[in-house]
């Protein structure tokens, strides 16, 4: 992965590459960032940079045998770990190198993917994947190796916020004192969840939202007008994969919006209303037909929709960056009904429902409860 590949973030990338060069590269990093802001491919490409020696910051060293391995992430001093679970190709003790062949594929096309794309990929979109004790155990064995070609091993962990504590209790002392010449790279979008006792053991870099120009200049080498490609990244809202998924026109924000439409035009229905009330069930049944990072993914979507309505009630609308493309519905009309009166109540039941089902509640019964309480929330007035 070249740094020149990398959208925008040069400070970052000049922080990385000096810090090698002069020899002051951190054992344990972690490279905080939202989705599609780019954390994994600066993480492979600084990987490459450690692992190949390279210089004048660009992974375009004298050594073309050890780049040409980490461009195909398969240089043997490269180790990766990463969320998964038992499937129908691995029925018990899943870890991550039984998807290693997945994973180079995923690397290879989308390398700003985010955990659900991964999740289909696999096949376990209907559960919950997790770094556990198991891959802790693989982690700690790899490592003990000596390097392959002598130079720098890397552990990259994707998705560190879904190490479950058994695992992370495993590796505290391996991240606290690795072996020589031995990086650890944790990637993750959710700090809070990651133990502190890890946390406080890593160097943390904040990677920012891609900035809508850097993306829109993207958009545009890909073959878009100037004028669609701002209008995708300014929806995109710093997230270079959602602008792609926007722009082939197949984000799973397309599917979830049709959902909460159909979702919000019954529960204004359903005041006084039994037909309506049964559409809230039908809708209810339907959604949790689906796999829960599926219903993950819509309810973080619902708080998203819900504060962007917000922003468009007080009239803060350059900060509004969502469409809404169904037909007859305008999310300028539907914020008039976000208020201060509800806002917080409607945001707090949407994470209730995220956190049980987080925990394997019964989707049907979650979703039927929230249906009924965002009819009564949508119809408390503002005061």
């Amino acid at each position: 992965m070249l740094f020149e590949h990398i959208l925008g973030l040069t400070h970052i990338k000049n922080h990385l590459v000096n810090s090698a060069d002069s020899g002051r590269t951190s054992h344990a990093q972690l490279f905080l960032g939202p989705e599609g802001s780019g954390t994994l491919p600066m993480a492979l490409a600084y990987a490459q940079y450690l692992i190949c020696g390279n210089k004048n910051g660009e992974n375009l060293g004298p050594d073309e045998a050890c780049n040409t391995k980490c461009n195909s992430n398969s240089h043997p001093d490269l180790h990766f770990a990463f969320p998964v679970s038992n499937s129908n190709k691995v029925k018990n003790h899943a870890v991550s190198d039984h998807f290693m062949q997945e994973w180079r594929q995923f690397l290879q096309d989308q390398p700003y993917g985010n955990l659900f794309e991964w999740y289909q990929i696999i096949g376990i979109e209907n559960k919950q994947g997790q770094i556990g004790v198991d891959e802790a155990h693989e982690i700690v064995r790899k490592l003990s190796l000596k390097s392959y070609e002598g130079g720098y091993k890397v552990m990259l962990v994707w998705m560190a916020d879904k190490m479950n504590i058994a695992a992370s209790n495993k590796l505290l002392k391996l991240i606290e004192e690795p072996p020589r010449n031995t990086v650890f790279i944790l990637i993750a979008e959710e700090e809070e969840q990651i133990l502190q006792t890890i946390r406080s053991r890593c160097q943390i870099l904040h990677f920012p939202p891609l900035a809508e120009e850097t993306i829109a200049h993207a958009l545009q080498d890909k073959g878009l007008t100037r004028s669609e490609a701002l209008r995708l990244a300014h929806e995109a809202n710093g997230n270079f994969r959602k602008a792609l998924d926007l722009m082939n026109k197949n984000s799973e924000d397309l599917v979830f919006e049709k959902w909460f439409v159909q979702w919000v035009r019954s529960a204004f229905k359903s005041k006084g209303n039994k037909a309506a009330i049964h559409e809230l069930i039908l809708w209810s049944e339907e959604v949790a037909t689906t796999g829960r990072e599926t219903q993950k993914k819509f309810l973080h979507y619902c708080i998203a929709v819900i504060r962007q309505a917000m922003l468009i009630n007080y009239e803060v609308s350059e900060l509004a960056y969502m469409k809404v493309q169904s037909e007859g519905f305008q999310l300028k009309k539907f914020a008039s009904f976000i208020h201060e009166n509800n806002i917080i109540e409607i945001v707090q039941e949407l994470e209730d429902a995220l956190y049980h089902i987080e925990r394997n509640g019964n989707a049907k019964i979650i979703f039927t409860d929230l249906s009924i309480k965002l009819t009564r929330l949508l119809h408390k007035k503002a005061a």
